[in-house]
């Protein structure tokens, strides 16, 4: 049997995951620092979430290749409570955020054609853009005093088969926004090479309270306000959805928001309608549902909101308390994710597998293609006693296998 080369990825397991499954099968215990998911976390839904199932409408089926309008004006709405006007009609809901870049990649790409990414981000998108044909060009960041667009890179990685950007504001896992004014630079970058802009805000909700609280409603003049409030003149493609805005993976709903200048914008929705016409893939129950949730957003990310802030002050205390600061984190403005600079003893996934010998797990900073010793990266939702035994753990490994190197 033949097989496609799009499709030829290594699917070994890899050593880590290995000694992850060992650990566990053999009952030894492991803190998880990766988790992310909330409902895993502990995080608690309203009792009121349940109650759109018993909606008799969640049994109908009237397929709207866009999504129903109901929902899609639950979501214009969302944005409206930001301080972002947006139409019904210009979006499209699709069953999460990998089949809004799968239909996105099919509508501007042609197989071969290739997409700028700057790194660092997560590593989803490679298997996406295999899976169309497309090649993810990754464009290194400048770090300093913070994270920037290195813009001699970006100009150098464009070709004439480049059809388009993605950039994740704020960043996963660095949670950086993208500074009002380098927006500027990137429409003009993208005008000049006439380049659409695909930009992924599942966290925008998710600023720290040292940066903006989250219930608040940003100017486009401030870095964390939506691109929508920025749009400058391109051809703009902004994703999100339910995983992150209320904290329910499982449900799988997300959405297109088109924007920028016509006729472009209008070819791309019906392009776009197209392409969900072919599966209509969003069920139902989520769409009836998603028109109670979104109004209640509030009040899941301000239980998110807490846990992020109390594990976030538990983490500086820890760090600031180390005899020998061995271990430090870089500044985040929003997002679940803590970046955590170590000793460049091992390279990151050797780093990982000592920290999971002595019981603590943890992503290595070369997951989110960082450079490939001397970052690991936590999650922030882990329940607080769980995280506070992990995070001794992980401090104190460092520390003696610093002191080890150190003493040789």
């Amino acid at each position: 049997m033949h097989f496609s080369r799009r499709t030829d990825w290594n699917t070994d397991t890899t050593p880590l995951a290995r000694a992850l499954a060992e650990r566990r099968s053999s009952g030894q215990a492991v803190v998880d620092l990766t988790v992310s998911n909330p409902r895993r976390c502990g995080i608690p839904l309203p009792e009121q979430f349940l109650q759109p199932f018993l909606d008799p409408a969640v049994l109908d089926y009237d397929p709207d290749p866009r999504g129903q309008r109901a929902a899609r004006q639950a979501v214009a709405a969302y944005y409206a409570g930001r301080g972002v006007s947006v139409e019904p009609e210009q979006m499209v809901l699709t069953t999460g955020t990998s089949e809004a870049y799968s239909f996105l990649f099919r509508m501007l790409c042609d197989p071969g054609d290739s997409v700028l990414v700057p790194v660092p981000g997560y590593p989803l998108f490679d298997y996406l853009a295999d899976a169309e044909s497309v090649q993810l060009v990754p464009v290194p960041m400048l770090r300093d005093h913070g994270w920037h667009l290195d813009w001699q890179q970006m100009e150098q990685s464009v070709t004439p088969r480049t059809r388009a950007v993605i950039l994740v504001h704020p960043n996963n896992p660095t949670g950086h926004f993208t500074p009002a004014e380098e927006s500027g630079q990137l429409f003009a970058f993208c005008r000049r090479h006439g380049l659409a802009l695909i930009v992924d805000e599942v966290f925008l909700d998710y600023a720290l309270e040292s940066t903006l609280a989250p219930t608040l409603a940003p100017t486009p003049e401030a870095d964390a306000c939506s691109f929508l409030a920025r749009q400058g003149s391109v051809s703009l493609f902004v994703v999100s959805g339910i995983s992150k805005i209320l904290g329910l993976p499982q449900m799988k709903l997300a959405w297109i928001v088109a924007a920028g200048s016509e006729p472009e914008r209008q070819q791309a929705l019906e392009r776009l309608e197209v392409l969900a016409d072919t599966f209509l893939s969003v069920s139902t129950p989520v769409q009836v549902a998603v028109r109670r949730w979104l109004p209640e957003a509030a009040v899941v990310q301000q239980q998110i909101g807490q846990r992020i802030g109390g594990n976030l002050a538990a983490l500086d205390a820890a760090l600031a308390a180390q005899p020998v600061r061995w271990v430090s984190r870089l500044e985040a403005q929003a997002g679940w994710y803590a970046v955590l600079r170590i000793p460049a003893l091992h390279d990151d996934e050797e780093m990982a597998l000592r920290l999971l010998e002595r019981g603590v797990w943890v992503h290595p900073g070369s997951f989110f293609s960082m450079p490939s010793t001397g970052w690991l990266v936590v999650s922030l939702l882990t329940p607080e006693p769980e995280f506070g035994a992990g995070l001794r753990l992980l401090l104190e490994s460092v520390a003696a296998m610093a002191e080890a190197a150190g003493s040789r």
